[in-house]
């Protein structure tokens, strides 16, 4: 809920941390989502983080789209905007934490941590232990995670991968002596288990069906393990939040393209789909609020782009995966590429560059860029920072940004493009591509960080006539 003032938002909300990655977060926190959802409540999902597979299970929890809060993406100045944004309407938050409680984007202390996100938020954190190999020792731990920085209040421990009675009573009465409540112990069940392959989790898309079925079993598993009604106190034990939400047209401020009343809002095609699932929402919200029409499609089965067509986005995911179906639906290859050539905006981000590709895996893509993409054995994985050294239909030569890279591909390119990015953190290198009106990249950004290049799309999609 919102205040009449409007600047103070009193959500209750909990933040789901872990000491490591691999504790059980995503389990619980989607868990806790379905379940609070099955109970009644309206539940705002986040995640930490740049991560875009663990807001498609959350969304699937909540019936409400997932969002994240990365400070490193956005900015600290963004996470409780954004997250007072995402929670409108909404009696309960569950924000979902990345890595280990403490850690973050490496060498820059505290930020883009789950640590540094609970405080911005004002939120009590609830502390996931894999208590699988330790009784005792899980006190010690706990005191550590509480005592480490006093600003983070560390409300609670949430058990996880608890073998037995037995065992689940030596734990308890091990965290008795340390001051930090239990608010729920959860056995090793098979039948939850995720999914996973060379990028984390499969995302939702690819497995509806069974992910449906795993969700309502992580709501049941937590229903029963978990103490709800200690959790929801807990989560109205947060203070309001003096903040105005962040707004798409605000974030625009005078960026609103008019367009003439013969072409109305200019039609931009917005790849999703089981093959393109990596996208924030925020973007198509800024698109929208600059004045265009978002379509999305799916390059998977549609075998043509929406009618109208005057810009393209397609975002990540896994092209790999479904390689042969992509280049399989040749009409729509041929398309996107003849889209391309005429002129028209193109912005593609990983997935979508090497769907721009003449081939990925010697299997045909659109040819749009001269090059040629494959699989390898290398994660490429981390956040950037980059700065623009060509003008592009989104951002002019000189613009810095903030992003992150996630594949396990490599691009061969050949001749006819300028880059796209030159790259100065980690190391200094340039990427991408720049050619007509096509920007494609492995580079990844929030939307929200730079709201201009939605402007500048959105504008040069309204100028684009077609041949």
């Amino acid at each position: 809920m919102v205040s009449p003032l409007g600047s103070a938002v009193a959500v209750p909300r909990l933040v789901i941390a872990a000491p490591s990655s691999g504790s059980g977060k995503t389990t619980v926190a989607t868990g806790l989502m379905a379940a609070f959802t099955a109970a009644g409540h309206s539940v705002s999902p986040h995640k930490v983080g740049p991560d875009y597979i663990d807001p498609g299970y959350h969304a699937l929890a909540t019936g409400r789209v997932g969002r994240n809060l990365d400070s490193y993406l956005c900015g600290t100045e963004l996470i409780a905007p954004l997250f007072a944004h995402g929670a409108h309407g909404c009696d309960l938050a569950v924000v979902e934490g990345v890595m280990g409680l403490y850690d973050g984007a490496s060498g820059s202390g505290e930020l883009a941590s789950t640590a540094q996100v609970a405080k911005l938020l004002r939120a009590p954190v609830v502390l996931v232990v894999d208590a699988s190999s330790q009784s005792r020792s899980v006190a010690a731990l706990v005191h550590g995670f509480a005592s480490f920085d006093p600003e983070v209040r560390l409300a609670g421990v949430i058990l996880n991968k608890v073998g037995s009675d037995r065992h689940e009573e030596l734990l308890r009465e091990a965290l008795d002596e340390s001051g930090v409540p239990v608010f729920g112990a959860l056995r090793r069940v098979r039948q939850v288990s995720q999914p996973s392959r060379h990028l984390g989790l499969v995302p939702v898309a690819e497995r509806s069906a069974e992910a449906v079925e795993s969700v309502a079993a992580l709501a049941e598993q937590v229903r029963q393990g978990c103490d709800l009604e200690g959790l929801l106190a807990l989560a109205r034990s947060a203070p309001a939040l003096d903040v105005e939400p962040w707004s798409p047209r605000a974030a625009l401020g005078q960026g609103m393209v008019t367009a003439s009343a013969e072409d109305a809002r200019p039609v931009i095609a917005l790849a999703a789909g089981p093959a393109f699932t990596f996208s924030y929402a925020e973007q198509a919200e800024l698109l929208t609020a600059a004045g265009a029409e978002v379509v999305p499609f799916d390059p998977l089965r549609d075998e043509q782009l929406p009618d109208g067509t005057r810009g393209l986005i397609i975002g990540g995911g896994f092209p790999e995966v479904h390689a042969p179906e992509l280049a399989a639906n040749e009409r729509l290859r041929k398309s996107v590429a003849e889209l391309a050539l005429a002129g028209a905006p193109v912005a593609a981000e990983c997935a979508g560059l090497l769907y721009l590709a003449r081939e990925l895996d010697g299997k045909p893509m659109c040819g749009v860029l001269d090059a040629d993409a494959r699989m390898t054995e290398r994660l490429t994985l981390g956040y950037r920072e980059a700065v623009a050294v060509s003008d592009s239909v989104l951002a002019p030569a000189g613009t810095r940004v903030r992003g992150h890279e996630f594949h396990r591909t490599a691009i061969e390119p050949g001749a006819g493009a300028l880059p796209a990015w030159g790259m100065h953190r980690p190391e200094r290198r340039v990427e991408g591509f720049v050619q007509q009106g096509v920007h494609a990249s492995y580079l990844h950004t929030h939307a929200a960080a730079l709201p201009a290049a939605a402007h500048r799309f959105v504008e040069r999609c309204a100028q684009w006539t077609a041949r």
